[in-house]
């Protein structure tokens, strides 16, 4: 890039180092690029390991920020030079050794030759995208800079953005109009029921007004994140609404996001609250469209903005004055904050910042119990689901950065976990009566993935007891059944994206591993003792009642497990119509669980009754194999009885 077109800004003052070491880097902490070592590493002891990214940095040779960035961008243009001459020379050699594959297939050595010379150039390519993106997130924005904006040039931070988070590229905007008012207005009224009641960062007002004034076509002036906005609420409102990834839904989703992206330049412009707003809609979509955008990237340059604002502090009590605006700030910090736990959980990635840099309180509440459930969408949505939401949220954060990002030892009882359990089942128990069913039935499903999440095998824990396997069993069984009706009756009844897809073949994947390791136990139904506690910690949590869903088996428990894990596929089946990545976990599944499931059948079939003409002729088996006489089953002590699972008053029955 020339460096005339730097020459018009000044020169910015830096109140942060341009790039951390690469200690501070991989462990994603902040980094003050003290020299010779940084405080972190000082405090760690591993000064020696402190090594600065470039000499061009060291005390006394400081370069501008402005400079610093030109000389990262033509860096990256010639990596992407590079990366883009090393992928046609594998593609060339790729289509040779599957040439020879097929002249001669009965030579396995070429075969498996060819094989691995695929596999080792896919890990190349990775290797120098994943240097490619890592050198992005070098290019450290500050809340005040100006070098991104387009009239500085044509290097700008949504290009940056967009460069590093698209899959596939979005078509070209054609001349397609914004549909009909009516149809809009659906739209929106779509929003604001399943989505922006979750995550409400910004005002509905303005929403409306922008509706208002788009339509009416009297030349009123407006700006380029207003376009953001209207566009990516249709777009996120009809994707949502998408069943199929070729159905007409996900094409107008595809669609308003073309027109969305005319105005990217300045919707995502640095150093306002609009580009923290228009990145939170880019993240929203991108995980109902991952054929399109990587939504672990997107949200990686949103909670970026996050903290460059500073919106993860609270301003101080003295310079409070808006109280509208605080609880504004509040709702938007939340909502990245939801999003990306709800990212990271899903992939089993680090978070993108750490709660202990966080000092946010809780938006203020309202009451969603004033307004009747059926009567018609008018004026500002409750914010109490996004309210409970955040709850939710926040104690995931806790345990899942305690228990699978720590390094620390492995704790000595499991009243930690059991604590946090507690708490989880008292947020459950507080869901408010007059929560939709739809919204009511997706945070049961959170909760039932939370537990078994929370207690699943980890790097802390010392041992997994029967109990907590029989644990994970029933919750796992209840998600697992309550998907299922989710898929089946469509996933548009709430705000259902890929990731959730990915939770399915967590929770289907932790039912076969407890059967693996406890099948006669589980299977038995025998009573099973909790694991003892210290005096004054928090007892283990009750066996789940059994939770009844339609047309599934209720009292043995090998043919609710068979029932179980012969529905995972089709709940895999319906999210690969809508995500094809989802088709993969279908396949995968089954084949691990393929072994699991001829148990549990021939484990049935031991202990299906003989027809009643064999059982009347006992001796016939006398002289015959005693492997085929079918087995005696005595009723087993303590065993509990079947009840529906029924944890918060006023759940409904489903």
């Amino acid at each position: 890039m020339p460096r005339n077109s730097f020459s018009r800004n000044p020169v910015l003052r830096v109140s942060r180092p341009v790039s951390a070491c690469s200690r501070c880097r991989n462990a994603k902490v902040k980094c003050d690029g003290k020299l010779p070592a940084c405080t972190a590493c000082e405090k760690a002891g591993r000064e020696n390991e402190c090594s600065n990214v470039n000499d061009q940095f060291a005390r006394g040779k400081e370069r501008s920020y402005v400079a610093a960035l030109e000389s990262r961008i033509e860096k990256l243009e010639r990596r992407l030079q590079f990366a883009s001459s090393r992928k046609a020379s594998v593609a060339f050699h790729e289509h040779d050794a599957s040439a020879v594959t097929e002249v001669d297939r009965r030579d396995s050595l070429a075969t498996i030759r060819a094989a691995i010379y695929r596999k080792a150039a896919r890990s190349r390519e990775n290797r120098d995208l994943n240097a490619i993106v890592s050198d992005f997130g070098l290019l450290s924005v500050d809340a005040t800079t100006r070098d991104f904006e387009p009239s500085a040039s044509k290097f700008t931070f949504a290009r940056v953005v967009l460069a590093a988070t698209t899959v596939d590229d979005i078509p070209d905007p054609t001349q397609q109009q914004l549909p009909s008012r009516q149809a809009a207005q659906a739209l929106v009224q779509h929003f604001l029921a399943n989505i922006y009641s979750l995550y409400p960062f910004f005002s509905e007002t303005a929403l409306w007004t922008v509706l208002d004034d788009v339509y009416r076509q009297d030349e009123r002036a407006i700006i380029d994140a207003d376009y953001w906005l209207l566009y990516m609420v249709l777009a996120i409102a009809s994707s949502s609404q998408s069943r199929r990834i070729d159905d007409q839904m996900y094409h107008d989703g595809v669609g308003f996001v073309s027109q969305a992206l005319l105005y990217a330049d300045k919707a995502l412009a640095p150093g306002c609250v609009t580009q923290i707003q228009s990145l939170l809609l880019l993240t929203l979509y991108s995980m109902l469209d991952s054929a399109h955008f990587d939504s672990w990237h997107v949200i990686g340059f949103t909670t970026r903005a996050v903290v460059d604002i500073g919106f993860h502090q609270d301003p101080p009590s003295s310079s409070l004055s808006d109280k509208a605006a605080l609880d504004m700030r509040r709702k938007i910090f939340y909502s990245a904050y939801a999003l990306d736990r709800t990212i990271s959980m899903a992939h089993a990635r680090s978070f993108s910042f750490t709660n202990d840099s966080v000092n946010v309180a809780f938006p203020s509440t309202s009451s969603i119990g004033r307004k009747s459930v059926t009567a018609p969408i008018a004026g500002p949505q409750s914010a109490d689901p996004a309210l409970l939401l955040f709850q939710l949220r926040r104690a995931q954060s806790f345990w899942y950065q305690e228990l699978c990002q720590s390094k620390a030892e492995p704790l000595e009882d499991s009243s930690y976990i059991w604590q946090w359990c507690l708490e989880m089942r008292e947020w459950g128990d507080s869901l408010p009566a007059a929560l939709p069913a739809a919204m009511r039935r997706m945070f049961e499903q959170e909760l039932w993935y939370s537990y078994v999440y929370c207690i699943a095998p980890s790097g802390r824990t010392r041992e997994v007891t029967d109990y907590t396997r029989t644990l994970i069993f029933e919750y796992a069984l209840a998600y697992l059944g309550s998907m299922h009706e989710t898929a089946q009756g469509g996933l548009n009844s709430a705000f259902y994206t890929y990731q959730d897809a990915l939770k399915v073949f967590f929770m289907a994947s932790q039912l076969n591993a407890v059967l693996l390791a406890a099948e006669d136990v589980l299977l038995s139904g025998a009573h099973v003792s909790p694991p003892p506690t210290m005096p004054g910690s928090t007892p283990a949590p009750p066996i789940p009642r059994r939770r009844i869903h339609s047309g599934a088996p209720t009292d043995d428990n090998t043919a609710r497990s068979i029932w179980c894990l012969e529905r995972v596929p089709q709940i895999l089946a319906l999210y690969g119509a809508r995500w094809k990545e989802a088709v993969m976990l279908k396949q995968h599944f089954e084949f691990v669980s393929a072994d699991a499931l001829d148990r549990l059948r021939a484990r049935q079939q031991m202990q299906m009754p003989l027809p009643l003409p064999l059982q009347s002729h006992p001796g016939q088996y006398q002289n015959g194999d005693p492997a085929l006489s079918p087995p005696i089953h005595p009723p087993v002590q303590g065993q509990q009885p079947r009840m529906d699972m029924n944890w918060a008053e006023g759940y409904p029955t489903m």
